[in-house]
């Protein structure tokens, strides 16, 4: 299946704030389908949910592509890929899926891309979809002490509590790595607490010279995550674009981690 056009985005936005609507959305519809073992049309699952039939279908047709729905004799049964989860090889799945996802968006934006997670008190950059017309940025210093840096760390620390932030800058200290970078802690804070949800995170040639960076945020249950990619300097014009489309992605990948 072809991926969904802006158009088809839009309907599955349609209803709710952004990626955490479409995540509420998916987990319902998938309630909704266990309720029928013999499976159910999309206008039966449209009563249900009370929500409008079209919005059923593209949805349901987004979910199928990854394996949660099956559709037969114009009826919606629950897929193959739910049967895996609970067991042993769930992570594995996770871990395929995501790697998946990120190569996806890789050929799309024709950059790097990364997933990263805030975790024991540490930032981690769990995945990363490069290729040598995406190169990744060169990791010159530690991701891990430099969140005051770098947009997954910005993005990573502003989804933490203050306290969270001052326990993470106390054991890792702000450094200047670049003329860009923000070395001034209280001035750090100050963005980090007036950073919207909803609006991604950017490192402009602060952890790197040359580089610049964009992430936006992946929650699902205990998960503190983001999204993020980077590209050289010359192309920060594509960087606006190349937020928008991982913040329409974050949805999807949000279901796969929570489901």
């Amino acid at each position: 299946m072809s991926a969904p056009t802006r158009g088809h985005q839009a309907t599955l936005g349609q209803g709710g704030p952004g990626p955490y609507g479409v995540l509420r959305r998916a987990l319902r519809l998938l309630e909704a389908v266990d309720r029928h073992p013999h499976g159910a049309t999309a206008a039966g699952l449209a009563r249900d949910l009370a929500l409008p039939t079209a919005v059923v279908e593209a949805l349901a047709e987004e979910l199928e592509t990854e394996g949660y729905l099956c559709h037969l004799d114009g009826r919606w049964t629950l897929g193959g890929t739910l049967a895996l989860l609970g067991r042993q090889n769930r992570e594995e799945l996770i871990r395929v899926r995501l790697h998946h996802k990120l190569a996806e968006l890789r050929d799309q934006l024709g950059a790097a891309v990364y997933f990263g997670r805030y975790q024991d008190g540490e930032l981690c950059v769990e995945a990363v979809s490069a290729s040598d017309h995406a190169p990744a940025v060169e990791e010159w210093v530690d991701f891990r002490a430099t969140a005051h840096a770098s947009a997954i760390g910005k993005c990573l620390l502003g989804q933490l509590d203050h306290d969270g932030r001052r326990d993470h800058l106390a054991r890792h200290p702000i450094a200047r790595l670049t003329a860009r970078t923000i070395t001034d802690q209280e001035q750090l804070m100050h963005r980090l607490e007036r950073q919207p949800a909803t609006v991604p995170v950017l490192d402009i040639q602060e952890y790197s010279l040359g580089t610049v960076c964009a992430a936006v945020p992946v929650t699902a249950g205990a998960t503190v995550g983001c999204l993020a990619t980077s590209m050289p300097v010359e192309r920060v014009h594509h960087l606006k674009y190349a937020a928008e489309l991982l913040a329409a992605q974050a949805a999807p990948l949000m279901l796969a981690m929570a489901v």
